[in-house]
Formats: structure tokens, C-alpha cells, sequence
């Protein structure tokens, strides 16, 4: 048996699979993982990704802030991949009960999947930071400069995760008890050496962890089925 014949035969056996995804799973939809492209991103900006989307970097440049952000965050023309529509299929089937991702884009739900745990938060969300009033994507997009609140004039900042700043403690206490319950945890397209969300995974208990992603990872060791190949190809080669 192939390792795909083995996790189909795991996907067809269960009706408690989670799946825990990372940046991988979004740039076969043409968003880019600014991990691997410091370099072309440093001939435009004079700092690191990680530099310029920090909590201090964000309160210190807020301007330089929302320039990188608009230019290189905001991929709002990205469409749902195989990937991304299999596991919505594999939840209106009844067999996946979680998504828990990595990534901000929101292309999970715009597949049609409902329960997503988004570790790092949205692009699709913005609120103030005075009056907390929300407001969508386009209020960024659109804008120049430091978006301002309509209603009070407040900071208005993404509602994503950035370098300093904690994960949502909601967020996270959903993803661990999904993954501590789910009978086939697949974990796909991410590097898993981002903490604390690549330690999520040691909260599975069971037996059916299946790793995918094009290159090896640190829990290669521990997983039961190992696959290093596209995610689309891999989930979207996938019968119900």
C-alpha cells in the first residue's frame, strides 16, 4: 500500500480527522512564504519580514508598517486550492471536525470550511484600537497611509498575530482540544519550527498522524505516515 492509499484508507475510515496546516498551504494558491524570499524582499525594504511585521515595529513605523503590509500581505485575488477545497469537502462530509491554521488569508473559509482555528488571525478582520470598532479587508486595501478610525479617529490595526505578540488563548485552547480528540490528525504544509503553533501537534493522542509537506520536518520521526509532495496534489488525489 502507498502511503496516499494509506491516508485515504485512514480519511475513509474516520469521522474525526483534524487538520493542521501551514504557509504551504497557501502558496500553491500564489501567496508567497516571505520565509524562503528575504532576499528579493530586502532589495525593496530595508528590514527582515520578521523586523517590519513585529509589535514594536508596528507602534515605532506604524506608515513603513502598512506599506509593507498592503504590498506584500494582502493577497486578496488568491483563490481556494485543492487543498483548501478537499478538506472543506472532508468537513460538509462529516469526517474532518477542525481546521487549524497557520495562515491569515482566510482562503479555508472562502472553500467553504466553518470550523477554522486561525492561530495568527485574519487579514479579513481590523479593528480599532480604541473604540474596538471592526471593519473588513477593503478598509485596509483601499486606504493610504495609517488607517484611522471613522467613528473616534483610533489606530486601526489588523486583527493578525505579529512577531511579539501572544496567540489568542481561545483560538488555541479550541485547536489543542480538537486535536486531542481527533482519531487522524494530518498535518500539511508547514516547516513546523514556528512555536508555539508547530508544538500544537504534540497534544494528539492517537495513532494516525500523517505528516505532508515537500520537505522534511523536525516531527518526520514521529509521524506514522510521511509524504513529501504538493499538499493540492497530495489531498486533492483524495475520493470520498
Amino acid at each position: 500500500m502507498t502511503p496516499q492509499q494509506q491516508l485515504s484508507q485512514w480519511i475513509a475510515d474516520s469521522d474525526n480527522i483534524v487538520f493542521f496546516g501551514g504557509a504551504g498551504v497557501s502558496t500553491e494558491s500564489g501567496i508567497p512564504d516571505f520565509r524562503s524570499v528575504d532576499g528579493l524582499y530586502n532589495q525593496k525594504y530595508d528590514q527582515p519580514p520578521e523586523t517590519i511585521l513585529s509589535h514594536t515595529y508596528f507602534q515605532t513605523r506604524t506608515e513603513d508598517f502598512y506599506r509593507f503590509y498592503r504590498d506584500k500581505m494582502l493577497c486578496l485575488d488568491a483563490q481556494p486550492n485543492a487543498a483548501h477545497k478537499k478538506l472543506a469537502e472532508l468537513e460538509q462530509a462529516g469526517k474532518l471536525k477542525a481546521v487549524v491554521t497557520q495562515n491569515i488569508d482566510g482562503l479555508h473559509q472562502a472553500a467553504g470550511s466553518r470550523t477554522v482555528y486561525e492561530l495568527h488571525g485574519s487579514v479579513h478582520r481590523n479593528y480599532c484600537t480604541r473604540c474596538r470598532a471592526f471593519y473588513g479587508v477593503d478598509f485596509i486595501a483601499d486606504g493610504q497611509g495609517v488607517p484611522r478610525c471613522p467613528v473616534c479617529g483610533g489606530l486601526v490595526k489588523p486583527d493578525v498575530v505579529l512577531y511579539e505578540e501572544g496567540l489568542d488563548q481561545e483560538t488555541v485552547e479550541g485547536a489543542v482540544l480538537a486535536i486531542s480528540r481527533a482519531d487522524v490528525l494530518i498535518v500539511g504544509g508547514t516547516s513546523l519550527v514556528v512555536y508555539p503553533a508547530a508544538g500544537l501537534i504534540n497534544y494528539y493522542r492517537g495513532n494516525k498522524l500523517a505528516l505532508i509537506n515537500r520537505d522534511p520536518t523536525p516531527y518526520d520521526g514521529q509521524a506514522d505516515l510521511v509524504i513529501h509532495d504538493s499538499i493540492g496534489r497530495v489531498l486533492g488525489g483524495i475520493g470520498l
